[in-house]
């Protein structure tokens, strides 16, 4: 790890630290009295320390050690994140899947990794109840599991071109690496910020570019308990919140709040998960007087590139950051890692001679390094700041009975054109989505008819503007011709 991270002497308790497990330096860091995080009440670092040894003291008693794989699955609270570094204290491979995926998408995710272990919250089905201080868990022995793929810490999904998630692999060196990265980057939340917390906390900009950044800076982490606006807001005046931390559709809900407190700490917003639309951008600005900073990265390796100086505008998201090894050929954005991140072999297309194509495609300018998104370049899109893969929604259309054709486009929202009888509704077709898919995926838009246009080659038209053209024709000739 590089020292521009950690400034300062390390202390003897630090140094015995360290030689326990990868992370132990993150904890270490502060006073047992320094408040470390804020949602419902605070708790102190020296709560995070003892709440961790306890569990850590929990899993051994389990039988979890070095090598071990455990699939977490909980509902987002300070237990969820205590428990997450006390499994890595003990050296496992822990395995994130959101606690929103189906029975239908979750399931699959189990069966394809087969960990030793299970820790699920009870209850872990179901809305979104808010951030939570303190959850119940259930640790379960598997028969048959699986053990850690060597050096691999954190196992997360994103989805592929393909329809089926990505599993990803990062070790402890990449986890860092990232870490190191965010110290790197002008403007960072350091000691004496008090940084809020949007962002779910299972994913990569949750966890790292928030949780962790925050842990090993020395920055106050607040989380609110509730998403709505209007309480977040002032839940960021009365902790005199410095930095907010979101997605485009969080800052844009804020910057709808009317009758909001003053908020004079308020120095810098951080945008990640899909490009920031010009309004959102030019709304919070007008809102709040700051702008909506963009930051961009990937599952697979974390944070790439980014600018808080407020001087980027949609749809840039500013240089490389310090340590980050990336090239554009032909509008298509690679980056350089030592190792495939991908297990068990999959999308092994994705990974050729050290370089990760990310599928994004960019411009990146020549005199300044600042990369301006110009969009995907297969299936993959980003709703509402997660990933959604538009053929998984093909897939699910096409398991439908009565169901034999199906294109999704993404434009502005998620919409399906479905070849099928004349039985086949949108509001069938939005049910059967509901029950097999999460809320984000459901298209927001049905058109069905019978039979979708082709191209000369015999293959589906997938452009929307000519399906939309191709069904408007057909409908009018057919009311012609029941004249």
């Amino acid at each position: 790890m590089s020292d521009r991270m950690f400034p300062g002497p390390v202390s003897q308790k630090e140094a015995c630290m360290a030689k326990t497990w990868w992370g132990s330096h993150l904890l270490s860091r502060g006073a047992d009295d320094e408040i470390w995080a804020v949602s419902r009440a605070p708790v102190t670092r020296g709560q995070l320390r003892t709440a961790v040894a306890d569990l850590g003291n929990l899993f051994r008693d389990h039988g979890i050690g070095e090598g071990s794989s455990v699939l977490l699955r909980m509902k987002p609270s300070f237990t969820y994140l205590q428990v997450l570094l006390a499994l890595w204290s003990r050296g496992a491979q822990v395995v994130l899947v959101d606690f929103r995926l189906k029975p239908a998408e979750y399931e699959p995710l189990a069966e394809l990794m087969r960990p030793q272990y299970l820790v699920v919250a009870a209850g872990a089905d179901g809305p979104v109840a808010g951030f939570r201080q303190e959850s119940d868990f259930t640790v379960l022995r598997m028969p048959d599991g699986r053990p850690a793929v060597d050096g691999v810490r954190l196992v997360q999904f994103s989805s592929g071109s393909t329809g089926r998630p990505k599993v990803i692999g990062r070790p402890a060196d990449s986890v860092l690496a990232e870490l190191d990265r965010h110290s790197a980057l002008p403007g960072i939340p350091g000691r004496g910020d008090r940084l809020m917390l949007l962002n779910s906390v299972m994913h990569n900009m949750g966890l790292v570019s928030g949780v962790l950044h925050a842990l090993a800076a020395g920055a106050t982490l607040i989380v609110p308990p509730t998403l709505r606006p209007a309480e977040v807001v002032r839940l960021m005046a009365s902790t005199g919140t410095t930095a907010v931390y979101g997605t485009p559709v969080h800052h844009e809900l804020l910057s709808r709040v009317g009758d909001r407190p003053e908020l004079p700490a308020l120095r810098l917003a951080v945008s990640g998960g899909e490009r920031v639309p010009q309004e959102t951008h030019d709304r919070f600005r007008a809102r709040f007087g700051l702008p909506v900073s963009p930051v961009y990265g990937l599952t697979e390796i974390g944070l790439l590139a980014g600018d808080l100086s407020g001087t980027t505008v949609p749809p840039e998201v500013g240089p490389p950051v310090p340590g980050a090894e990336v090239k554009v050929a032909g509008e298509e954005l690679y980056v350089r890692m030592d190792r495939s991140p991908y297990l068990y072999g999959d999308h092994a297309d994705r990974f050729s001679d050290g370089w990760l194509r990310t599928c994004d495609r960019v411009h990146q300018d020549p005199a300044t390094g600042v990369l301006t998104l110009l969009g995907r370049a297969d299936s993959l899109v980003v709703v509402g700041g997660l990933k959604v893969d538009l053929t998984e929604i093909e897939t699910a259309l096409l398991a439908h009975p009565r169901v034999t054709e199906a294109v999704v486009t993404h434009d502005q929202v998620v919409q399906a054109f479905v070849g099928a009888d004349e039985t086949v509704t949108a509001d069938r077709l939005t049910a059967w989505c509901r029950e097999r898919l999460s809320p984000v995926k459901v298209p927001k838009r049905f058109v069905v008819t019978r039979l979708l246009p082709r191209n000369s080659m015999g293959k589906l038209v997938r452009d929307p503007t000519l399906l939309h053209e191709h069904i408007t024709s057909e409908l009018t000739s057919q009311a012609q011709g029941g004249r």
